[in-house]
This record gives C-alpha cells, structure tokens and sequence, in this order.
C-alpha cells in the first residue's frame, strides 16, 4: 500500500489499523460491503454504532483488505457524492443543520 489509510471517524487523522466492513440491507444487495477504516481508539465507537443499526457486517484488520476493496479503490470518493451513504458519527446533518423542511415551519 503507498497511501496512508487514515480513520474515518470525524476528525481523526490517525492511521487505520482495521476495517469495518457493512452493509444496509435496505439499500445494499447482501454481498455488497461498504468499508470504514478505524484507529485503535475509534474501532469500538464505528462498530457500535454500525452494529445498533444492524449493518455491521465484520471487522478486519487493514492487512487484510485487498486491493479492490471501496477502502483502497481510488475512485470510492467520486462515487461517494452520488451514492447514498451513512455518515459516520459526529458528522454533520446533511441539510446543513438547519433542519427539515417541517421543522422549519411555523404554526
């Protein structure tokens, strides 16, 4: 590998050390993995909250990832803008933060 693989956690720039590979099945047929890398702090925080929303699929370490995984692909980036994705914790909202249309009307 000559990248660096850093963590996706919002804000960290340390170095990957796993992989947390999921999947919504709502959007995702069941053999398609999206792929978040972690730190050695952030592994647990990623897979929570991946897990509570039942898309976890497993972990495993960068070391094991082949190189036509999303995590390594130059190209996953680009295809992130125009594909619907889950947003790692402590990102922001996606509408900008002011909220939904509903909650911006008055009575």
């Amino acid at each position: 590998m000559s990248e660096r693989l850093v963590c996706s956690a919002r804000g960290c720039r340390a170095e990957a050390t796993s992989a947390l590979r999921w999947n919504n099945p709502r959007l995702h047929v069941a053999d398609r993995r999206k792929v978040w890398l972690a730190c050695d702090a952030h592994v647990a925080t990623l897979g929570d909250f991946l897990s509570l929303r039942g898309f976890l699929r497993d972990t495993v370490p960068v070391s094991a990832l082949a190189a036509s995984e999303p995590a390594l692909a130059p190209s996953e980036s680009a295809l992130a803008a125009s594909e619907p994705a889950l947003a790692p914790p402590g990102s922001p909202p996606t509408d900008g933060g002011r909220g939904s249309s509903e909650a911006r009307r008055l009575p």
